[in-house]
């Protein structure tokens, strides 16, 4: 079953319920302060949903003993669809709380699932009773995984909840705050335990101090670390404007100059090859291809670093003069030379 406000606009029936008959006109306000696109689904939904009647007391324990018995299908996705009301009704009293109103439905949603599974019409309370407190826990976690940033288990937001209420109380009474003992008594639990559920109440009210960005969204961690195995657009901008230029100057040399460095580095998209294989491509001596390539090299490393390259380009390409203007900006540098003169010598 999915719990998703879109799949329950195309015909699904996963999603929470409202036991009220005013939804749709409360569903207004609460669609008010969605944005524009998910406001449509909002209004979407909400009327789809009113199509589903409300369940009567009857109606609903042979509902419930059809699923504890049959496991019946049929009879779960009736029991879900008349209740998904009952989610809206909820999840608008936690709006404007960190979540926009179509998370906290959906959540509420699993809430409700999870309710549908367990009631018992045997205990005699009907299920908006039984379901409600379902429907309010899905949504509770979802607000305090949301807004916390160290996640708490449900039960433990159970007892703070009470921490904070018998707190309260015994400061009501005494005057000044309640010392472990004073509230292990109160709630019944051991001082061990008091002083647990104390640091858990710490790590609740601790800010979130999780980075964000320009527009106030948490920022991920993806978002943080730098990704070292790809460029930067700007390094990948001035490597694609070097080799333009570098293509250009090439052709100012001479050919067989030009078609030697084409071999050794691969620069026609072939695989670069040896000294020896590019001799015996060319018929020089394997010395000679060193020779030519490092003069090469030096001569292109010199017009590339020079102030104008494009003066170093042929006349008949205009394309030259739009090269050379970003070229002056930035003063590329033919950064692979002293690499590529030290491998040759190498091998």
């Amino acid at each position: 079953m999915s719990t998703s406000i879109g799949s329950s606009i195309s015909g699904s029936s996963e999603s929470g319920t409202t036991g009220t008959r005013s939804s749709s006109s409360g569903s207004s306000s609460g669609t008010s302060r969605a944005g524009s696109g998910v406001k449509s689904a909002l209004q979407t939904y909400l009327k789809e949903i009113n199509r589903y009647s409300l369940l009567t007391a009857e109606e609903e324990r042979e509902l419930g003993w059809k699923i504890i018995n049959d496991q019946c299908p049929v009879a779960r996705d009736r029991m879900i669809n008349s209740n998904l009301r009952l989610v809206v009704s909820i999840a608008k009293k936690y709006s404007n709380r960190g979540l926009p109103i179509t998370d906290l439905i959906e959540e509420g949603n699993i809430g409700l699932l999870r309710a549908v599974e367990g009631f018992d019409p045997a205990q005699g309370a009907r299920f908006s009773t039984y379901g409600s407190w379902w429907i309010k826990q899905g949504i509770k976690r979802a607000l305090m995984n949301a807004n916390q940033p160290i996640h708490i288990p449900a039960y433990m937001v159970e007892l703070i909840a009470k921490w904070k209420m018998h707190s309260r109380m015994i400061h009501a009474q005494t005057g000044h705050e309640p010392t472990m003992e004073q509230l292990a008594d109160a709630m019944d639990l051991p001082v061990k335990k008091i002083q647990i559920i104390k640091r858990a109440v710490r790590a609740f009210n601790a800010p979130n101090q999780a980075p964000r960005d320009l527009n106030g969204e948490a920022v991920g961690l993806g978002g943080l670390i730098e990704d070292y195995r790809g460029t930067s657009p700007d390094d990948q901008s001035l490597k694609a404007e070097e080799l333009g230029i570098l293509r250009r100057l090439m052709e100012t040399i001479d050919d067989r100059e030009s078609d030697i460095l084409r071999l050794r580095f691969g620069l026609d998209g072939s695989e670069p090859l040896t000294l020896k294989e590019i001799a015996a491509e060319v018929g020089i001596s394997r010395e000679r291809v060193r020779q030519i390539i490092e003069e090469s090299l030096d001569r292109l490393n010199e017009r590339l670093n020079d102030a104008k390259p494009s003066q170093f380009f042929r006349r008949n390409d205009s394309v030259f003069e739009e090269v050379s203007k970003g070229s002056d900006k930035h003063a590329p540098s033919f950064q692979h030379a002293d690499h590529v003169q030290a491998s040759h010598k190498a091998g």
